[in-house]
């Protein structure tokens, strides 16, 4: 599954957005290193002051639509049982 790529508030960065859960529209930024980390900071891990924020998610997405009958669930002609 792809994520949504959002731009970080504090360096600028396309970074992945996962999801969070409870809360469909918004997502965390993923962690991520400043740009220019190596040159300022050597071997030592520095994370961004964006990485791990809650941002909105990008509205272009659908919800999942159930089907009715579980013949259109299945068009190869799939047998399957309901659950309830």
């Amino acid at each position: 599954m792809k994520m949504p790529r959002i731009p970080c508030d504090c360096c600028g960065r396309e970074i992945a957005a996962g999801m969070v859960a409870g809360r469909p529209s918004k997502g965390r930024v993923w962690r991520h290193d400043p740009p220019g980390r190596s040159s300022v900071h050597g071997d030592a891990l520095v994370s961004c002051p964006g990485s791990l924020r809650i941002v909105e998610l990008p509205t272009s997405t659908r919800q999942l639509e159930l089907t009715d009958t579980v013949e259109d669930a299945h068009p190869d002609g799939i047998d399957t049982l309901p659950l309830f």
